[in-house]
């Protein structure tokens, strides 16, 4: 016998059906036709798509717990465990940002951040969340396009790269670059682990400089 249909349910099945599929897959019609209900039930549970999609969020935030002593550490942790969310959900990235998640679990995320900020001047609090937010979607939104461009076209990034040498060989030779052929002649190429985490330590960096003005 089926379990009772309930929100958590009807929640976990939108997720699954997102990790398959992306947001395309996710309807209410799909939905219940994967719990095997028909669709109206579903309004005895929910209102609509927007508030089903603001659940998913709100059920992965579940997964986003900041821990670490003193708000350098917790920052952090906040950056690279939503980070890993949007890497196991690729979806989250297309929901991030925008008006603030109010749902239990993103506001037990948020208080353990501001928590940690609590030798910060109150005024400084939001905006050093919010820069911080700035960074890790921005971040986390690139290289979920990323990914998505190798499926689409079948080219990891480096032979992506490999397809447009020729093309930046002939482009720098002209001499109209030239601070751009030296970085990538000459830069260190870093995976994108590196590349956050070094993002992340100018964010953490630049905000520790002004907060103790």
């Amino acid at each position: 016998m089926p379990a009772p249909l309930s929100r958590e349910r009807i929640v976990r099945a939108a997720i699954q059906l997102a990790d398959a599929d992306g947001l395309d897959a996710v309807s209410l019609r799909k939905v219940a036709t994967a719990l095997d209900v028909r669709p109206m039930r579903l309004y005895g549970y929910i209102a609509g798509k927007e508030e089903l999609l603001d659940l998913m969020v709100d059920a992965v935030h579940a997964e986003i717990r900041p821990v670490g002593d003193g708000w350098r550490e917790v920052l952090r942790s906040l950056a690279e465990a939503t980070r890993h969310a949007a890497h196991e959900h690729e979806w989250l990235a297309d929901l991030l940002g925008g008006r603030p998640q109010l749902g239990p679990h993103a506001l037990a995320t948020g208080e353990a951040v501001v928590a940690a900020l609590d030798d910060v001047d109150v005024d400084a609090i939001m905006p050093v969340v919010a820069a911080m937010n700035a960074y890790v979607i921005g971040a986390v939104r690139r290289e979920i396009a990323e990914r998505r461009a190798e499926r689409a076209t079948g080219m990891d990034e480096k032979r992506w790269q490999a397809s447009l040498g020729p093309y930046l060989e002939r482009t720098f030779a002209t001499g109209r670059f030239p601070a751009l052929a030296t970085v990538v002649r000459d830069a260190a190429h870093l995976d994108a682990d590196h590349t956050f985490r070094i993002g992340l330590d100018c964010m953490l960096d630049g905000i520790e400089a002004r907060i103790s003005r």
